[in-house]
């Protein structure tokens, strides 16, 4: 990341194809897979993100859905934080991992903190990028280069905050 030849969205898990998103691929491994194919690989921090995602999502409670997602964020001091999605009976008291993953952020280094990269795996092989209301609560605490990799229909994708949710809702604190 601090090579500025390349930005951060030289190296993503798009390029990395599907391999990228299979839990229990060492980083070596899908790098290799990726160079071998011709395609430049992910930035091993970026990559490291995505496993703790997966990681992260055996740990997810979804007996309603079955549905497990996992999310990890990198802070701007360098700190990574994990969530769950946890499930209720009450559907509409569910949390998703990326809000899960804020929170607890928030509750370890305060209100100050920075997210500079955000990655997001499910065990369910399906599709699965933000909602509306994580990418609302993550772009008030979201660099809006920061890099975001999400499962998409079309294997897994990465994009800078600000074109996941280009039209955040703001208003200014007093």
């Amino acid at each position: 990341m601090n090579d500025p030849s390349t930005t951060k969205l030289d190296k993503t898990a798009a390029e990395l194809g599907k391999a990228a998103s299979k839990p229990g691929k060492a980083a070596t491994e899908v790098g290799k897979t990726a160079v071998e194919a011709g395609r430049p690989t992910m930035e091993p921090a970026l990559l490291r993100l995505l496993e703790m995602a997966h990681e992260a999502a055996q740990r997810a409670y979804a007996p309603y859905s079955g549905f497990r997602v996992g999310a990890a964020i990198r802070l701007t001091n360098g700190a990574i934080v994990t969530g769950v999605n946890v499930e209720n009976a009450s559907y509409g008291l569910t949390i998703c991992a990326e809000r899960s993953a804020l929170v607890r952020a928030v509750s370890q280094f305060g209100p100050e903190m920075r997210v500079e990269a955000i990655a997001v795996a499910n065990l369910n092989a399906a599709p699965s990028p933000p909602c509306g209301a994580c990418r609302q609560v993550l772009a008030e605490f979201t660099e809006p280069e920061a890099v975001i990799i999400f499962p998409a229909a079309d294997g897994p994708r990465a994009v800078p905050f600000h074109e996941l949710l280009p039209l955040a809702f703001e208003i200014k604190a007093k």
